[in-house]
């Protein structure tokens, strides 16, 4: 049987609000996806079928995430992250100061930290510099965030996973496609937060800053991403095709090798583990949901919604997931339910795999930071801002975004066209 728009549309308002209402999203999601499958018409037990369906669907892309999970953790415990970004601010100078904020956050994000440890680990160096200079913290914070969300979207972090897997295209092309609208996001996450630099409150001497130590050398921090993205590549280049399932463990494990960090390996393994364990629990909720979304009418009626306005049925892959992520808060949540839902329509209207998954990846990071999401919570830890002055951000994070989903549909419809 089909579950009505309606049951689609009230089981995901339901999962949303208690989001907003700070619930644990995982049960939210179940939650809106039981609500759904029984106000869409639909018996108890076919909607349990629906959603453990959903979930079971999930099972790829959650293996993948949690291998990406190692690489993640090694850069982050070995002190690679700081490294990195120490490195290149160090490289542009203090006059250029935001713009290697806007960088390194781009390059931590790019080869697979995720958000909430990208601004967590930036936020305070950019605290630092910003103290020295008489920077705002809502330039800093901007920085770190859009450059953030520039390296996002070419990353092998769980929303490009799941929209490649879902799509069933190679990761690589998917991070591929979008090098172009990563690059504008850091132009205009530079311009904006340059216009911020003396408005807002100012860096207190004694904010969030904190001592580096013995952090490991430029070549041992950055080899084992390289190595990862490499074997990613490979597939683009030649007839070797290697899954994120091996490469990006692969890169973790030279990481630990180039950092003299073997006898660390266990400690690292584990963090891994919990730092993506609550990631793939909520792609698991995402599943469910997903899998009531799928058995509804809630495609054919978005369809005929976009014919109805005149809007080119293309646009479906970022309209999509833009508005996931308004209802999610997350790129993941975003990413995986646009992709999981819309992949069938969209390609149908005539799109390629990657060109689909590019699209639809770039518009889940629109509303990714809004306040019933994880990232608004951390960014603002993260530079110990006022919760209010947070808010001031917001229409400007939307704005990056907009610009990277514009820039992506632009390059991919005129790929297409070629």
């Amino acid at each position: 049987m089909t579950i009505t728009t309606f049951g689609a549309i009230i089981g995901l308002i339901v999962a949303i609000i208690f989001i907003i209402n700070k619930f644990e999203p995982f049960y939210c999601l179940v939650f809106g996806a039981l609500v759904g499958g029984l106000v869409g018409g639909a018996s108890l037990v076919d909607t349990v079928d629906y959603m453990v369906n959903g979930a079971q669907n999930m099972a790829p892309a959650i293996l993948r995430v949690m291998t990406s999970g190692f690489l993640a953790a090694t850069l982050i415990k070995t002190g690679a992250v700081e490294r990195i970004s120490e490195e290149i601010i160090n490289v542009l100078g203090i006059k250029k100061a935001i713009l290697g904020i806007v960088l390194s956050s781009m390059v931590l994000a790019s080869v697979g930290v995720d958000l909430d440890v990208v601004v967590l680990t930036v936020g305070p160096i950019g605290i630092s510099i910003g103290n020295k200079l008489g920077y705002s913290k809502l330039a800093i914070l901007l920085a770190a965030l859009g450059g953030g969300k520039a390296g996002n979207i070419i990353s092998p972090n769980p929303n490009t996973l799941a929209a490649a897997t879902n799509f069933n295209v190679d990761l690589s092309s998917v991070m591929l496609a979008n090098i172009i609208p990563a690059i504008c996001g850091v132009l205009i996450t530079t311009i904006l937060a340059k216009t911020l630099i003396h408005k807002g409150s100012k860096i207190d001497v004694d904010a969030n800053t904190k001592e580096i130590k013995n952090l490991p050398s430029l070549f041992a921090s950055i080899i084992g991403p390289i190595v990862s993205i490499f074997l990613l590549f490979l597939g683009n280049i030649s007839n070797i095709v290697v899954d994120p399932l091996v490469a990006l463990p692969a890169g973790a494990v030279i990481s630990i090798i180039a950092t003299k960090n073997i006898k660390n390996t266990k400690e690292y393994l584990y963090f891994g583990v919990e730092k993506m364990q609550g990631v793939c629990i909520l792609l698991l909720g995402t599943g469910t949901l997903v899998g009531i979304i799928q058995m509804s009418n809630l495609q054919h009626s978005t369809i005929s919604l976009l014919d109805t306005l005149n809007i080119p049925q293309f646009l479906l892959a970022p309209i999509s997931g833009m508005v996931m992520s308004l209802a999610t808060a997350s790129t993941t949540g975003g990413s995986t339910i646009a992709s999981s839902t819309f992949s069938e329509a969209i390609l149908a209207s005539g799109l390629t795999g990657v060109a689909g998954a590019a699209m639809v990846n770039a518009g889940a990071c629109v509303f990714e930071h809004l306040p019933h999401g994880a990232l608004f919570h951390a960014s603002t830890k993260s530079v110990s801002m006022d919760l209010l002055e947070r808010f001031k951000l917001i229409h400007y994070e939307i704005i990056i975004g907009l610009v990277i989903t514009g820039v992506s549909t632009i390059i991919q419809l005129s790929l297409i066209s070629l």
